[in-house]
């Protein structure tokens, strides 16, 4: 699904060169020696984004200073105007006011320097709220997704009225807060009409990391399926602590790359904070940065003076920057880590015990709300080797299942490094847990047993999330059983899911269904091969997708003793169909070469039905 401008200046001119921003607001501001007054009295002294009511000249000779040097974009002096930090100051109730007027200040400036051969952009700056929603500590979390959504819409609202080119979402600390910054852009360009681009930067320390812990590969796996239009880094750190993730980014990302760092990391020098990075060496790595890593967009953040702009203006002014590659690689993350989805060697590994379906061990401990044992299987199934943890709540015993599971996504967040999938066929309760987990989850599962309006609902959340979702081979007509009718069912929802709801190929994860054979049901002998057929032509008809089983279903029934080695042997034919992911115990499964030769052919004459006494033997 291709998104909408009504407003793509921007972007047009990214696609030709490579676009250079403005400098330190703050920085240069305080070389204006202000005083209290200027702030409009004691109370909002500090406030620099008050300025644009009560001195906006001063803002007014920052924007100036920057367009003077070359610069091609102009950000506004909102960065703390959201209305919990305009709160601080009493001002929450100005916050469409002081947005609208910054931005227009800046366009008012901007188009003074636009010309025909160089048009000038202003972007809106949003800045962190101040809150971290995916943090452990209560003080800190105390705020809704929605919340947030509604708090950068309100911003958003204010920016666009007053004439922005873009939405800059900067500087930012938690990857939730990105994700609900950006639904409420959305919100707000449904407000207004008006809809623009996105650029999207967080900051990383010096380890190269999130103030909660996301690399560089999490947040562009977190990120890059959302509705926006660049990923970058800005602040924190001079360019050479941002060398590593930007050579990461330049490689790996489909969309334009931004880098707006420091002038170097700050010293404390009698109690100010001083950048120490020149202009000519700042520069200098910028410069490489976009000859190297194919970086887009470039400017500078603390620390940065129009003597840095203008000296990053003489090197890459015009310059062209190469495309970017074309094709993600599908994979998953939690809020630390990026998991690729086709795992070598195979399957993807999905840890089943969390589930109070399938473990009354879990069910009792969910019950009785220990959390610190539950984190303790989850914990267990990642040492095991699993590469993420199936997480379902269902329970007859308490009907808030939309509560149990914001709970338990909250829990397992902070105390697992692997992504969660989120086991749940009703739309509220998947809505509440991608709103609750940071990083990029697995839904499991839809189908279209019921028709397609449930199934409607939860690809639409799995498109506004950039989840990826389990397709389980079911419809109206029931559990698909043959191989051809999993093909069918599959190459359905496939439509559905790509052609009209956007997703991509690899978003989907095919599940072709298995049937126990421990009951010696005639109608079910052949369940096995249909199954290992099934998951091949789904691989071969389908590019790009992916398959995934619930491999223990095939022995369900059978004695504790056996069914481990039926469901090692049944893994291992089915990885080499084509099988991606495996939802299973990884402590119950035995790799194939290690498996007793007797053992082995049991279980093959059991799975692919070449004896009629094959259940008997096992």
């Amino acid at each position: 699904m291709t998104r909408k401008y009504t407003n793509r200046r921007y972007l047009d001119a990214l696609a030709e060169r490579v676009l250079i921003f403005d400098g330190a607001m703050g920085t240069s501001l305080q070389k204006q020696n202000l005083t209290a007054e200027h702030f409009g009295g004691e109370r909002y002294n500090g406030c620099n984004d008050y300025l644009v009511i009560t001195y906006p000249q001063a803002v007014e000779q920052v924007h100036r200073s920057f367009l003077e040097v070359g610069v091609d974009v102009l950000e506004t002096d909102t960065f703390r105007s959201n209305r919990l930090t305009l709160g601080e100051y009493g001002l929450a109730d100005r916050t469409l006011e002081i947005n609208r007027t910054a931005a227009t200040l800046a366009r008012k400036v901007a188009d003074e320097f636009s010309t025909d051969e160089q048009p000038r952009f202003v972007a809106g700056s949003i800045g962190p709220s101040g809150k971290l929603p995916s943090a452990d500590d209560p003080d800190l979390s105390n705020v809704t997704f929605d919340d947030l959504v509604d708090i950068f819409r309100e911003q958003a609202v204010g920016l666009i009225e007053g004439g922005v080119d873009l939405l800059l979402i900067e500087t930012s600390q938690d990857i939730l807060e990105v994700k609900a910054a950006i639904h409420g852009m959305l919100a707000a360009f449904a407000e207004t009409g008006v809809y623009l681009p996105i650029q999207a930067q967080v900051t990383l320390d010096t380890t190269g990391r999130m103030l909660l812990g996301t690399d560089a590969e999490a947040a562009l796996t977190i990120l890059e399926g959302l509705p926006i239009d660049v990923i970058g880094l800005n602040c924190s750190t001079g360019p050479e602590h941002m060398r590593a993730p930007i050579e990461f980014l330049g490689e790996n990302a489909t969309l334009p790359v931004s880098c707006i760092p420091n002038a170097g990391l700050p010293l404390n020098v009698d109690g100010e904070a001083v950048y120490p990075l020149e202009p000519e060496p700042f520069a200098a790595a910028m410069a490489e940065f976009i000859e190297k890593h194919h970086i887009s967009v470039v400017g500078g953040c603390c620390g940065t003076t129009p003597a840095h702009l203008g000296k990053l203006v003489e090197k890459v002014h015009g310059r062209a920057h190469p495309p970017r590659p074309t094709e993600a690689t599908s994979k998953l993350a939690s809020s630390t880590q990026a998991v690729e989805l086709a795992q070598d060697p195979p399957p993807f590994i999905v840890g089943e015990r969390c589930n109070a379906q399938g473990s009354r061990k879990f069910k009792r401990l969910l019950l009785s709300s220990e959390w610190d044992a539950i984190v303790e299987i989850a914990r267990e199934q990642v040492d095991y080797g699993a590469h993420a943890i199936d997480i379902s709540v269902a329970v007859t015993e308490i009907a808030d299942e939309v509560g149990l599971m914001t709970s338990a996504v909250k829990k397992l967040i902070n105390a697992v490094t692997v992504p969660l999938v989120i086991d749940t066929t009703e739309p509220e309760v998947l809505e509440a847990a991608l709103k609750t987990a940071p990083g990029r989850c697995m839904v499991n599962s839809t189908h279209l047993e019921g028709g397609r309006a449930k199934a409607d609902k939860i690809l639409a959340l799995v498109k506004a999330h950039n989840a990826t979702v389990m397709v389980l081979t079911i419809d109206e007509a029931g559990m698909a059983k043959t191989a051809a009718r999993k093909l069918e069912v599959a190459r359905r929802i496939y439509e559905i899911a790509v052609d009209e709801h956007g997703l991509r190929p690899g978003d989907l994860i095919f599940d072709a269904l298995t049937f126990t054979l421990a009951t010696g049901d005639p109608e079910f002998a052949n369940a096995a091969v249909e199954t290992i057929e099934g998951i091949r032509q789904i691989k071969a008809e389908l590019p790009g997708v992916f398959t995934s089983l619930g491999v223990s279903n095939l022995s369900f029934g059978l004695s504790p003793q056996a069914r481990p080695v039926l469901n090692s042997v049944f893994l291992y034919h089915c990885v080499q169909a084509g099988l991606d992911m495996a939802i299973i115990n990884p402590a119950h499964i035995t790799p194939y070469a290690n498996i007793e030769n007797n053992e082995r052919e049991l279980a093959e004459d059991l799975i692919f039905n070449r004896r009629t006494d094959a259940l008997q033997r096992y």
